[in-house]
């Protein structure tokens, strides 16, 4: 089966019309390079019905889901697909609420899926940002009254956003992350994860900024209300009305999620034809981490 590109649904259900097909898809994503044994790292096997495969040494016995962020889904290999490519090919955000009712699944079930998605949408942090770079804080919540720029005890969800600009000043690259307050120690892991020490990077005149200086190429200059860094401003709306889509409250605990999810729709946007087998080939990737997601669902 060849990799799917696009994003008509009925294309996709065409493609991928029941369990089987899904699990196909995966074997192939999962074993491309050949097999090897989770149990013993033997080489040698053969595949079995189901996609599954068979180790000559252990004599295990691994299917196509196993070690991967499909692992025992209850609500079907083609819904969780179906999840999975509405999560990464729309524009715009859906609730959990929503996406249960689309397809039949518990609210719940949806929620801790859909998690899933947002773990896979996490950057590798392999390709750091290297030209022209614009640096601004943010906070996502409700007007309060009396809190004005950047307040410390404000209850808003506090962020630092990363914009790569091109040489024709379109935006290129974003990478978001969620900070506790505006200190040079909370800006920091954003430069280091995500901007290269090559980098142009330019801010306002934030004093939070300035030890930054001593590894990184920084130029600060007054924000003029946002007229010096307008193309940073107009990706901060956006991210907000993202968020606003979503019609139920996001913690703390899971902004950064919903965070990854917007910046790996928005830096793929050019490769479109192939972000949906991007995201599952993430999914194949990544190791399930349920009693994470179970710890982190209880502080919602």
């Amino acid at each position: 089966m060849e990799q799917f590109e696009g994003q008509d649904i009925l294309n996709f259900i065409k493609e991928l019309p029941n369990d089987e097909a899904c699990k196909a898809y995966l074997a192939k994503i999962k074993w491309q390079d050949g097999f090897t044994c989770s149990k013993c790292g033997h080489t040698k096997g053969c595949e079995k019905s189901g996609y599954n495969y068979h180790c000559y040494a252990c004599h295990h016995v691994e299917s196509s889901t196993a070690n991967t962020l499909f692992h025992k889904v209850k609500f079907g290999l083609q819904k969780a697909f179906c999840v999975a490519f509405e999560m990464s090919t729309s524009s715009k955000s859906i609730s959990s609420i929503q996406m249960g009712k689309r397809f039949s699944i518990r609210q719940g079930t949806a929620w801790f899926f859909m998690q899933k998605v947002r773990k896979s949408m996490k950057s590798s942090q392999k390709y750091p940002l290297e030209k022209l770079i614009h640096v601004d804080e943010f906070t996502v919540g409700g007007k309060e009254e009396g809190k004005q720029g950047r307040s410390y005890d404000s209850k808003k969800k506090k962020a630092v956003i990363a914009v790569e600009l091109t040489d024709n000043n379109k935006v290129k690259r974003v990478y978001i992350k969620s900070i506790d307050d505006y200190s040079a120690k909370s800006l920091t892991p954003i430069f280091e994860e995500h901007i290269s020490t090559s980098a142009k990077i330019i801010t306002d005149k934030w004093r939070g900024y300035e030890p930054l200086k001593e590894v990184y190429n920084i130029e600060q200059i007054y924000s003029n209300n946002g007229a010096n860094f307008k193309q940073l401003h107009i990706m901060i709306m956006q991210v907000k009305s993202w968020l606003r889509a979503i019609p139920t409250h996001v913690s703390k605990w899971h902004i950064q999620a919903y965070f990854d999810e917007f910046c790996f729709r928005i830096n793929r946007s050019q490769f479109k034809t192939s972000i949906f087998h991007k995201t599952i080939c993430r999914m194949v990737e990544e190791k399930p981490v349920y009693q994470k997601l179970i710890k982190q669902k209880l502080n919602v």
